[in-house]
């Protein structure tokens, strides 16, 4: 509950923030003068800034469950679910994080957590998975996904996503407007030069805020990483779930559940890439091995 309060006090401030620095600027003043409402756009900019992200996050588990076709394991079919399932319990009472649910999904190597709330979290792993590694690996994957639980990964990734959302609606609207007076010379409602531009500047925006929120998700994943490492009394187990890993074919995920994975990251597109490289993730644990 704490983190959804916290998502809509940053809704509120995100408004404030843009409407206080356009008026310290000048620019309020400017784009009032023309006719456009400063507060309004900056209102409208943040409920379709975090509209999606919210409604995603409520989702999550949801969504999750059925475009994996994950199965949630009430009853363990075996000595392996069980293992899995008490392995989950012990992490999680370690991480200080309620028992979440625990699935399991048809598919290559790999797994994720989701959900909107800290204390009600779903960790699904793969067939592949449990198939391709050892318990000790296994075991540390889990604890890489409790630790994206315990720190609220999910909110947090939220939270920047609704943020650089309502950054690109508000200021795409602002040059579309001021464009579309300045070049276009429009003087009484909105013009072609008002939606070409904001058409274009959404795009431009977009990219520069998908770098941003990839940029975010590669930091949690070392954290995760070095969560994991806590949790389980080493970095060794880890080092050895990624190079396992690395040796094996990744399991894609949904596009909207990949940043909440455990695979690779693209080098050839590392800005937009959700997780860091698993040569860059291993020395990471190893620097804090030595240390």
């Amino acid at each position: 509950m704490k983190r959804i309060v916290l998502f809509l006090v940053t809704n509120i401030a995100v408004g404030l923030v843009l409407s206080i620095t356009l008026s310290i600027l000048g620019v309020g003043r400017y784009l009032a003068g023309t006719g456009l409402n400063v507060g309004s756009l900056a209102v409208f900019s943040v409920i379709v800034g975090f509209a999606g992200s919210f409604i995603s996050l409520l989702m999550s588990k949801s969504m999750a469950k059925w475009t994996t076709g994950a199965r949630v394991i009430d009853s363990p079919r075996g000595p392996d679910e069980q293992w899995l399932v008490e392995t989950v319990r012990r992490l999680a009472e370690r991480a200080g994080v309620a028992m979440p649910e625990v699935a399991v999904y048809e598919g290559a190597p790999n797994a994720f957590a989701t959900g909107a709330f800290r204390d009600s979290s779903l960790v699904a792993v793969s067939t592949g998975l449990l198939q391709s590694m050892s318990h000790e690996e296994i075991e540390a994957v889990l604890g890489h996904e409790l630790s994206h639980v315990a720190n609220g990964d999910m909110v947090t990734l939220a939270l920047i996503q609704g943020v650089v959302n309502t950054f690109v609606v508000f200021l795409s609207r602002v040059v579309g407007y001021v464009v579309d007076r300045a070049v276009f010379r429009t003087e009484r409602g909105l013009g072609i030069g008002y939606y070409a531009t904001v058409f274009a500047c959404q795009i431009l925006f977009g990219i520069a805020a998908s770098i941003v929120v990839a940029w975010f998700s590669r930091l949690r994943e070392y954290r995760a990483d070095a969560g994991s490492a806590s949790l389980l009394g080493s970095p060794r187990a880890m080092i050895a779930a990624l190079r396992r890993l690395g040796s094996l074919e990744q399991g894609a995920l949904p596009q909207a559940f990949q940043s909440a994975g455990i695979a690779e990251g693209s080098p050839f597109l590392g800005l937009f890439a959700s997780h860091p490289s698993i040569e860059a993730r291993i020395a990471a644990l190893e620097g804090r091995q030595s240390s």
